[in-house]
């Protein structure tokens, strides 16, 4: 088992392609990625998830310990945070360029995926959207087409923040489908009160204005440590491709991202009722845990909370990177996640 350590710093659907040159000299040997993207079909009737996939050009094989499928967290699609280009390279180029065939998918009421009826009337009308056991349910969707797609039995799981307890539960639940998990991030038991009253009645979504994004993403962090947290332009750019998803983002003044509130619930009636959404210990594949030492939304006590439940990993590690937030992945500190996780992916192990 690797100790804990501190770093200081069915049919296939057709298609689309196009090939990406190499654009960054952080690859040992840069290569020409190629893009893909589809959508796939959810257990949720009219609904249709939207998948994206870049490997290298030239790859004619595929295996377990080299096929990963990412999943976001509650607010933001993965479409504009994990293949983000900033600094001429995304987190999804960076694993790709190692040989990696590398998924990620935007769920139900978020990104380039379908938006339930519900999320185009008022709020407070509808129910709220898409459940973590809807999520669980849709992540499998997808990673039994990739798997059916390379004929593999199983592959690498990661998931960011609420994206966590997806993988995590998908990890749980069909453990002989999983290589080793990665949890950015974690959501675990939390140390906050669930509101009661009227802010506990929840409608299908929520909005999200860009100030507020600003805000919650600076939380925690030194006031004179802010200014160089993320790179100039940063921000700009993730925010201008999230809000650009939402095909009514614009309309809205000022603009707000409809984010569904399925997680929202669960939230609250888990999470911060001392209950989870799956059981750590059904859990058999090597998982690494990670997150930055500023993350106010997955406090650093979540993690340390869960690490000693994943009881059935053959073995499991434990990283917390310095000057980072929950969002570490943009930010001056990124390529300290990036190479946390690719060393746990190929690292030589138990597979």
């Amino acid at each position: 088992m690797n100790i804990p350590r501190l770093l200081a710093s069915l049919t296939l659907p057709a298609f689309v392609a196009c090939v990406v040159g190499p654009t960054s000299a952080h690859a040992a040997t840069p290569v020409k990625l190629v893009t893909e993207e589809t959508m796939v079909a959810s257990s949720q009737p009219g609904i249709q998830i939207y998948v994206r996939n870049k490997r290298p050009a030239n790859q004619t094989h595929f295996d377990a310990a080299h096929t990963l499928v990412f999943v976001h967290g509650a607010t933001y699609p993965a479409s504009t945070s994990f293949d983000l280009e900033l600094g001429g390279l995304s987190w999804m180029d960076y694993i790709a360029r190692r040989g990696f065939d590398v998924y990620l998918l935007d769920l139900p009421g978020y990104g380039r995926s379908t938006r339930p009826a519900a999320m185009d009337g008022p709020a407070d009308a509808g129910q709220p959207v898409e459940t973590t056991a809807q999520a669980v349910q849709d992540y499998a969707a997808v990673v039994d087409w990739v798997l059916a797609r390379r004929h593999l039995k199983k592959l690498d799981v990661m998931g960011w923040s609420w994206g966590t307890t997806i993988a995590g539960g998908f990890a749980a639940a069909y453990p002989e489908k999983v290589n080793r998990l990665v949890l950015y991030a974690p959501v675990w038991l939390s140390h906050e009160t669930p509101p009661t009253g009227d802010a506990a009645k929840l409608g299908a979504y929520r909005t999200v204005t860009i100030e507020s994004a600003r805000a919650r993403w600076y939380k925690g962090v030194p006031e004179d440590k802010q200014a160089d947290l993320i790179p100039p332009g940063w921000f700009d750019r993730w925010q201008q491709a999230t809000w650009a998803t939402d095909p009514k983002a614009a309309s809205a003044n000022p603009p707000v991202l409809r984010a569904p509130n399925g997680v929202t619930e669960d939230i609250r009636g888990y999470y911060m009722s001392g209950n989870a959404t799956y059981d750590p210990g059904r859990i058999a594949a090597p998982t690494l845990m990670i997150q930055a030492q500023w993350d106010q939304d997955t406090p650093p006590y979540m993690s340390q909370a869960l690490f000693p439940l994943l009881t059935g990993a053959p073995w499991k590690q434990y990283d917390l990177i310095g000057e980072g937030t929950h969002t570490v992945l943009m930010e001056k500190n990124r390529l300290q996640l990036f190479n946390a996780v690719q060393n746990f992916l190929e690292e030589p192990g138990p597979r």
